[in-house]
């Protein structure tokens, strides 16, 4: 799956590699996590823009944002038939630009964050979906998920999900969404080639939201990989374990600044 992930490039480098009209200024981005609104590359009038959406997909016909689940991935082996998903992977495709992502390994009695980030460097573009949800008094909110599919070669011993990179050179054959070729959007829901991404541990302060800086993706020691985790106060688990939907409203959509 992919479930937190960084930007690190510079807005100029982002704009050259994916070729939008807009030009968004940013800072980088060490820890975006679901619910946030996250930068996404789309074709309006078919023209390359960069949008800002809120990561956790909402489909049209949701009622209630705060009683659905929340969908930041989509599974690519079923994205053509589920309800959630059908229409958007034929008219609204789209790439979310990032640097790297983090993925969590059972270590123990424990899980693990690891950094993984292409091997050659550079911006890399997610699949991902939209969806533009209208709530009851006629406010509008862009909603993204991202694709995953099965992991495969040495990636399946880290996790057995990988989110779904899209080749530079296939960018346009992805953002089309001309729904009569379907076939050539299908072929590129796979998981990277072997040697393409490189990865290693991470500190667990990437564990919390909270936590932003240059310094969650350094790799660490073999002593801090082996030391066991440090104790977090019975409130501090309580909140990061609640699992109550986030509110949407007019005034509070999730499409503030990411930045």
């Amino acid at each position: 799956m992919c479930g937190r992930f960084v930007i690190t490039s510079a807005p100029a480098a982002i704009r050259e590699a994916f070729g939008y009209l807009d030009q968004p200024n940013f800072p980088s981005r060490y820890n975006i996590a679901p619910t946030q609104p996250i930068p996404v590359v789309m074709l309006d009038q078919g023209a390359r823009r960069f949008r800002l959406m809120r990561w956790g997909l909402l489909p049209s016909w949701v009622k209630d944002p705060r009683t659905f689940t929340l969908l930041i991935n989509a599974r690519a082996e079923t994205v053509f038939e589920k309800p959630a998903f059908r229409n958007a992977i034929r008219r609204r495709r789209c790439l979310v630009p990032a640097d790297g992502y983090y993925e969590w390994k059972p270590l123990g009695s424990r899980k693990q964050p690891y950094f993984i980030h292409p091997k050659d460097g550079g911006p890399i573009g997610f699949a991902a979906l939209w969806e533009t949800w209208v709530g009851p008094n006629g406010e509008e909110l862009d909603t993204v998920a991202i694709v995953t599919t099965a992991a495969a070669g040495a990636m399946a011993e880290l996790h057995d999900r990988v989110p779904v990179t899209i080749p530079h050179g296939d960018f346009g054959r992805w953002l089309d969404g001309d729904e009569q070729d379907l076939g050539a959007a299908a072929a590129l829901l796979r998981p990277p080639r072997d040697g393409v991404f490189v990865w290693h541990p991470v500190s667990t302060e990437v564990n919390r939201v909270a936590n932003d800086n240059a310094q969650l993706i350094l790799p660490i020691s073999e002593a801090e990989l082996a030391a066991p985790p440090s104790v977090v106060p019975v409130a501090a688990k309580r909140v990061t374990r609640s699992k109550a939907p986030a509110k949407l409203t007019a005034d509070d959509s999730g499409q503030g600044s990411l930045f």
